[in-house]
């Protein structure tokens, strides 16, 4: 099935395509680690031929668990990276770069920018399952919070949960009416680090101290301008999940979920003009356009939901945010073409097009020629 999903001329294409922009080779592997596609660079390769099908398993399920790359080492220590390949959430196999030696010390840097444009190259061609990468990103970066907040914790054991309280609601409040995601997220994390300590031989009391949390949590939402009856309900509604929830991960999730419906709530209601936010978002997409955006980020930096966010741009410009974003590359793209002797190649890059001949496609089907053809009839 991975050859459906990739076959050896694009794999040849894809790898010609990075090794010119970085200087390293790729080869392509099974889901065991086998090889499929390329010839690995490691220039031990006759000596641990038979641990490297483990190593490259090993490299791509790091990858999908952790929702990146991770760089390991392989026993001649060597640097190892990659990228799952999927097809939706079937795990096939990845893509590898292998034998990377860490000196000469500019390969340090190298290697931190590969794998970045190894993860940005392998989601734009579709050849991996990106809102499912991004999810584990996100709970592993919830997990890393959770570790940095029990760190703090260390050397200051809570004895009384009015201290929990009293040291860190009013940050929480506040982070919650600003619709502060992140820092409300680490508050929390803090809070349950404390609360878990407390009731971790008691799941009734640590359930009712949890409680007591989101009732927190709720009066800041409505303080913040959320609709009373609607916490309410909501908080009715949630009193039956968590009396079934045992698990003290899924009750961090659970947590967590609460508060992200509570800023849902205060950002639908909220004074705060629309359009000035919606304004905040397509400034960020335009100034990051060599950059990998995708609407739920720019929605968050708007302070809405995906859904709404979409919405708001389609009611406010009568495009999608797709349509807005490519018109934004492209327009960046005439300029650059017009005022500068930049290659196809570094303009498609900086406009957010890893790849030159879809950037041709989408600049030809906006402007009726290609970039090439579109510059030449500019130089006359």
């Amino acid at each position: 099935m991975l050859r459906e999903i990739l076959s050896d001329r694009d794999f040849d294409h894809l790898a010609e395509r990075y090794r010119l922009a970085f200087g390293f080779d790729l080869i392509c592997v099974d889901n065991n680690g086998q090889l499929v596609y390329g010839t690995s660079a490691c220039p031990h390769i006759t000596q641990c031929h038979a641990m490297c099908a483990a190593y490259h398993k090993r490299t791509v399920t790091e990858a999908y668990r952790w929702g990146e790359p991770c760089v390991n080492f392989c026993p001649a220590e060597l640097a190892i990276w990659g990228m799952p390949i999927m097809r939706n959430s079937q795990f096939l196999g990845g893509l590898v770069v292998t034998g990377v030696a860490l000196e000469p010390q500019s390969n340090l840097k190298g290697i931190q920018t590969a794998c970045q444009e190894l993860q940005k190259l392998v989601e734009e061609m579709d050849l991996t399952n990106s809102a499912l990468l991004e999810k584990h990103r996100l709970e592993a970066q919830r997990a890393r919070q959770q570790a940095e907040a029990i760190h703090d914790l260390h050397g200051h054991i809570y004895e009384d949960i009015r201290e929990i309280y009293i040291r860190e609601e009013p940050d929480l409040l506040a982070a919650i009416k600003k619709g502060e995601r992140q820092k409300a997220r680490e508050i929390i994390n803090r809070v349950l680090v404390g609360v878990y300590f407390i009731g971790r031989d008691r799941k009734d009391l640590l359930k009712f101290l949890i409680l007591e949390l989101v009732v927190m949590m709720s009066r800041a939402a409505v303080e913040a301008g959320a609709e009373p009856t609607g916490i309410l309900g909501a908080n009715y509604r949630v009193l039956s999940d968590l009396a079934n929830i045992d698990d003290e991960a899924a009750l961090s999730q659970w947590v967590t979920h609460i508060m992200e419906g509570l800023m849902g709530a205060i950002q639908h209601h909220t004074s705060y003009p629309h359009l000035v936010l919606l304004s905040r978002a397509l400034d960020f997409m335009r100034h990051h356009l060599d950059k990998k955006i995708n609407r739920d980020e720019v929605a968050r930096l708007a302070g809405m939901s995906p859904g709404h966010f979409s919405r708001m741009i389609k009611e406010t410009t009568g495009k999608t945010f797709s349509d807005i974003l490519t018109g934004y590359r492209v327009d960046r793209a005439t300029d650059l073409l017009a005022h500068t002797d930049k290659s196809l190649v570094q303009i498609a890059l900086e406009c957010g097009f890893m790849d030159q001949s879809y950037f041709s496609r989408v600049f030809r089907k906006i402007h009726g020629r290609t970039p090439g053809e579109y510059r030449r009839c500019l130089q006359g």
